[in-house]
């Protein structure tokens, strides 16, 4: 038998437990704070390369490859700033009292997506709605 601590860590939510209740909050809070985390410690790592990178390049050819590697980790970095400000916002939502719930119908997002992709915010179906919406006005 194990300790409590290691139940903890293997504890998985489910569907045939309340929704959103005090250990899948506490959970998803884990989680969340665990990505935000590794996401912040990539950033830092990936800024780390690009400083010790800004040396010039005598080499044309290797100096437009450079600066084409760094244009592809400024547009990696602003999607980590993104994903951390949902992370963040996901966070919020927990100590609100409003995490796990779709914002257009109210109703529970669902343990499967939500372990999936711990920052939604739309059920399957309003996301689903939402997508063909958006295919719409983009094909016209």
């Amino acid at each position: 038998m194990g300790s409590p601590d290691q139940a903890e860590n293997v504890y998985q939510p489910s569907d045939d437990e309340p929704f959103m209740n005090e250990r899948q909050l506490e959970y998803f809070r884990r989680k969340l704070i665990t990505w935000r985390d590794e996401i912040s410690r990539e950033s830092r790592e990936t800024l780390a390369v690009l400083q010790n990178e800004s040396e010039s390049h005598p080499d044309i050819a290797d100096r437009a490859s450079s600066e084409s590697d760094r244009a592809v980790e400024l547009r990696a970095r602003d999607r980590q700033r993104k994903l951390i400000s949902k992370i963040n916002a996901a966070l919020a939502r927990i100590d609100e009292g409003t995490y796990g719930y779709c914002e257009v119908t109210g109703d529970p997002i669902g343990i499967k997506r939500l372990d999936a992709r711990p920052i939604a915010t739309l059920s399957l179906e309003a996301q689903e709605s939402h997508e063909r919406r958006e295919r719409v006005y983009r094909d016209e």
